[in-house]
């Protein structure tokens, strides 16, 4: 594991990136309890992907987005908030938006169609997951500015991958979060590729992190495969938004193991050498080494978690297949107060079709 120590390099704070294999300073480590949680929660978070995975394949959900690989970015990030800040995730961060409060019923549900997806438990501050690439983080920033107009002390924290940094809305949204100085933490996975374009080719820069500067924000790029240097750095830059002192753009390095969704075949444009580079440094494996080292795991408590990790995904599974199909018309509703008229004349062509009419 990395020190977490935020070290300046070139105007950017390089966590762990280099020193991948460097001791941790113990003041540093947080307490046995949160480390085993945290473990625990990347453990759960894979075993909940390569679930979805195979209910896809099985036609219980649709399309569906693999996280695997990243869960120390997203569980080291999530846990370094409030419950009472505001997350604003893409399609792939379900593993965050479980460790900040979102049941795994309700994700299965969004990856089968419902709008019960999006409907969270009135206490859990997330957003829906975006699927147009950086719509998400002019939201955070204009919802942080919302939070510092009121005067309390709340925070966001929107994720985005590699690919949203060459959108439109990645430099507005960081332009108003430096210019206003939100309180806001702009977490960047990149995980090299955005579907099958690499990061070659989105810029001509060397990191994402060296980007702040052009704001006049900080700017952190860590190993993203580290889970204490992610906890560490996250939670560096949500203190300094909580003070006043503006925004913070972080890079986690990382890798997705598998493809960009299930429709896609990553074969096609990554080598099987460096997929498997990737898979060695698998963020699980290195934490879990880490608190062996300590005492803090066995193998008996890896038994007992994988038994109750297997239990609560199997019991949300079940959750989820008792709900009626999906209703198509659904894709109507919860847009306008009042339907367009292109759009109600689809509507009823659809609904006809579902009564088994032609118009054809």
């Amino acid at each position: 594991m990395s020190e977490p120590a935020l070290q300046s390099k070139d105007g950017v704070r390089d966590v762990g990136v280099q020193e991948a294999e460097a001791p941790l300073k113990e003041a540093n480590i947080p307490p046995k309890e949160q480390c085993v949680e945290m473990y625990r929660w990347m453990v759960k978070i894979r075993a909940f992907d390569r679930r979805c995975v195979r209910l896809q394949r099985q036609g219980r959900i649709g399309t569906y987005a693999p996280l695997e690989g990243q869960e120390a970015a997203q569980v080291g990030s999530a846990f370094a908030l409030a419950p009472g800040d505001m997350m604003f995730p893409t399609y792939r961060d379900h593993g965050a938006m479980a460790v900040h409060g979102v049941p795994l019923e309700r994700i299965l549900l969004y990856w089968n169609g419902r709008v019960e997806g999006a409907d969270y438990p009135q206490d859990v501050q997330v957003f829906p997951p975006a699927v147009p690439i950086g719509t998400q983080i002019p939201h955070a920033v204009g919802y942080a500015m919302a939070r510092q107009y009121r005067g309390d002390t709340g925070i966001a924290l929107g994720y985005f991958g590699d690919g949203a940094t060459s959108e439109g809305d990645f430099h507005e949204g960081l332009n108003f979060a430096a210019v206003f100085r939100a309180p806001v933490v702009l977490f960047c996975q990149n995980n090299q590729y955005a579907i099958s374009v690499p990061f070659s080719r989105q810029t001509a820069t060397q990191t994402v992190a060296e980007k702040a500067a052009a704001y006049g924000i900080e700017g952190i790029r860590v190993d993203g495969n580290d889970l204490l240097a992610v906890y560490a750095a996250t939670r560096h830059a949500v203190e300094k938004a909580r003070r006043g002192e503006g925004p913070t753009l972080i890079e986690a390095y990382t890798y997705r193991f598998h493809s960009h969704t299930t429709a896609d075949d990553h074969t096609r444009y990554r080598a099987a050498e460096e997929v498997e580079m990737w898979k060695s440094r698998d963020p699980i494996r290195r934490f879990r080494a880490f608190l062996e080292a300590r005492r803090w795991w066995d193998d008996q408590s890896e038994r007992a978690l994988a038994d109750e990790v297997e239990e609560r995904i199997e019991l949300a599974v079940q959750t989820m297949e008792q709900w009626e199909a999906v209703n198509p018309a659904d894709m109507f509703n919860h847009c306008f107060a009042d339907l367009p008229e292109a759009l109600r004349e689809q509507e009823e062509e659809l609904s006809e079709v579902l009564r088994g009419g032609d118009r054809a």
